[in-house]
């Protein structure tokens, strides 16, 4: 049995922050809101995707953010999104460039780390 690929990623939230994720990941991120499907909206939390870019958020009761594991998104320009982030009230972290790749972290409005990446060409 072989993975093939990952589908999505979620991240908790707490309950009662979706108007918090959709401008987080709506709006600064520009990734469209997708309906849940029915059998799932009671549970609260939103799903955002863009072709094969899928984020998840659900609602944890008992709400920690994620400061440590995370989702790292290739960017075409990070240095836009920065700005783009920054003026949204996001702080945003340099971090270490990897080999053949520059990269930065923020996190949403809940605390879960986010990074970002763009490959050094």
């Amino acid at each position: 049995m072989a993975i093939l690929f990952l589908d999505h990623v979620q991240l908790a939230m707490p309950e009662g922050r979706e108007a918090d994720a959709r401008a987080f990941y709506a709006g600064v991120l520009a990734i469209p809101e997708v309906e849940k499907p029915d059998n799932l909206k009671a549970r609260g939390g939103c799903w955002f995707e863009d072709g094969p870019v899928k984020i998840h958020l659900g609602v944890d009761p008992d709400f920690h953010p994620a400061r440590k594991a995370h989702p790292a998104f290739i960017v075409a320009d990070l240095q836009a999104l920065a700005t783009r982030i920054g003026r949204s009230g996001y702080l945003v972290v340099a971090d270490q460039p990897l080999k053949g790749y520059e990269r930065l972290y923020a996190h949403d409005p809940f605390g879960n780390r986010i990074e970002f990446m763009q490959v050094i060409v």
